[in-house]
């Protein structure tokens, strides 16, 4: 198989490319830094030339409101619209558990207006929804800041490792298109402001998790299962210890 893999120079696209590669397939890392940007459409047709499958991986580079809607919208278009041409098989897309429930959020709204456009654009597809990486506790824990405390929400989480979203990812871009929405999550369910604290404490960080009902997370007001996967969605084997302790070691 030609696969290209959009947004395949970073942190979830480097391996899954390693992944296809192993796997005896042909895997393209498409991304501004390999001369494609989806944004302008620049290197968008000559990289889809000939690809079986396309698998979008990329992010926004400012999670401002506006920013992320255009970037969502516009690379979006120009990519589906590059895929039609090249005649692509199969269009994989990631995105977020809870993504439809937290519209509040300027970041969400950019990714449900993503899924919209391919869920309307005709090609076969799947939308793989992600619960949030551990890569990511550190984000999450900066967005939240004031001073040495930090608000989260006890909401509940199951975060993952971006290894088993490689992998996760890799086995659905190989699979017949769903034309619908998977999910994958981590093995644990915690609460978010728990997870956080564990995460602070390893990292002998002195701030300290203030739990509150009503804290924001990335502007959206969380329910208890907001961010978890419903039943039967895949789940990763590496629990956050097991991260931990071998991102310690990086």
């Amino acid at each position: 198989m030609n696969i290209v893999v959009i947004g395949g120079t970073g942190l979830i696209g480097t391996k899954l490319i390693r992944i296809l590669q192993q796997r005896g397939h042909a895997a393209l890392a498409a991304s501004p830094n390999t001369g494609v940007d989806t944004l302008t459409g620049e290197g968008l047709d000559a990289a889809l030339a000939g690809a079986d499958i396309v698998v979008d991986v990329a992010n926004s580079p400012s999670f401002a409101d506006a920013a992320v809607l255009d970037f969502f919208t516009t690379s979006g278009r120009n990519l589906l619209a590059a895929a039609h041409k090249a005649g692509v098989k199969h269009h994989v897309a990631l995105s977020v558990v809870g993504t439809d429930r937290l519209a509040e959020s300027g970041y969400f709204r950019g990714k449900i207006a993503q899924e919209e456009l391919i869920r309307a654009s005709g090609l076969p597809y799947t939308i793989v929804h992600s619960t949030q990486f551990f890569e990511f506790l550190g984000g999450i824990a900066a967005s939240a800041a004031a001073g040495d405390t930090i608000s989260l929400s006890p909401a509940y989480i199951q975060a993952i490792s971006s290894d088993d979203v490689a992998l996760a990812m890799a086995d659905f871009t190989l699979s017949q298109p769903v034309n619908g929405i998977v999910e994958i999550g981590g093995p644990e369910k915690m609460r978010l402001s728990d997870l956080v604290q564990h995460y602070l404490t390893f990292k002998h960080d002195p701030r300290t998790v203030v739990v509150d009902v009503q804290a924001r997370y990335f502007g959206a007001t969380l329910q208890p299962d907001t961010l978890i996967p419903a039943a039967g969605a895949r789940l990763g084997a590496i629990t956050v210890d097991q991260w931990l302790a071998t991102d310690a070691h990086r």
